[in-house]
């Protein structure tokens, strides 16, 4: 996908409506309720939209929805695009770079995964601190290729990728709501998918220093930084890794939707209050 072609979806989309989001938001399996809350609504189906990757998944609606959430500008991606669907790494990505033209400066990014910190419980959201990205130690990174100088340099940082000051904020809001038994902080890993992992996978992954593993996020997280958007990003933890060969545990992705259902509401009442205490140049009150 060429610059001008994102840009060119970018002014198709600023010409079909007068909303100039400030705020993106991703909506992970099952959480697409988040762009529901969004107010003055205009939608597009991805199919409508030019040049724009289609979405396979069951759980994933495929919609973009414009609107305001408390007060703000908001844009929000109603199901998104995964390594295993097939789609190539720059496709998954697209959508960050058109939020960057559409002016968004904060990115807000959810989704479902396994839980591997042995603290972990099912339905815990964790405020993602770091990141493992286990595609990009094979080559597999988003920015493969030649760099787009109009985006962002060709080596950029990642050790700030996650917003510190959002995570604190975060944690002040889910405090102020009462979710401070189930709001957790970690490390997430990705992985290609689509079959969950093994094992010895998970207790290899859980040594490396990750708290979830998911098949999403991580790629979209570095294309935002990549062009300058602020990160946060939170998992809904829908089921626990195995890590014992004794268990009769299996994961299945029926059980990520039901968790999503019962945590969903939630979970958009802390992105639905985090949104209104960040001010639109991206300070915070």
């Amino acid at each position: 996908m060429e610059e001008r072609d994102c840009k060119a979806t970018a002014d198709w989309l600023l010409a079909q409506t007068d909303i100039r989001p400030s705020v993106g938001i991703v909506c992970g399996s099952g959480l697409g309720g988040l762009a529901d809350m969004l107010k003055d609504q205009v939608a597009f189906n991805y199919k409508d939209i030019p040049n724009f990757p289609q979405s396979t998944v069951h759980g994933h609606a495929g919609r973009l929805v414009f609107g305001t959430m408390k007060g703000r500008p908001c844009v929000c991606m109603q199901g998104r695009f995964h390594l295993y669907e097939g789609y190539p790494i720059q496709k998954i990505t697209l959508p960050m770079r058109i939020f960057k033209l559409l002016g968004v400066e904060t990115v807000i990014i959810t989704n479902a995964a396994g839980g591997l910190n042995q603290d972990f419980k099912v339905g815990d959201i964790m405020i993602i601190k770091d990141h493992i990205n286990m595609p990009g130690f094979a080559g597999i990174n988003p920015l493969v290729g030649p760099n787009d100088e109009r985006f962002g340099v060709r080596f950029p940082c990642m050790s700030d990728a996650y917003d510190r000051d959002l995570q604190q904020l975060a944690m002040e809001v889910g405090q102020e709501l009462g979710y401070g038994d189930f709001l957790k902080e970690g490390v997430y890993c990705v992985l290609g998918g689509p079959s969950f992992e093994t094992i010895a996978e998970c207790r290899m992954l859980h040594i490396l220093g990750a708290d979830a593993v998911g098949m999403s996020t991580v790629h979209e997280v570095i294309v935002a930084r990549h062009c300058g958007m602020r990160v946060f990003a939170l998992s809904l933890i829908t089921n626990l890794g195995v890590m014992d060969y004794d268990s009769e545990e299996k994961a299945n992705h029926e059980e990520v939707l039901q968790m999503g259902k019962h945590r969903a509401e939630q979970m958009e009442r802390l992105v639905s209050s985090l949104v209104n205490r960040i001010e639109p140049n991206n300070n915070y009150i």
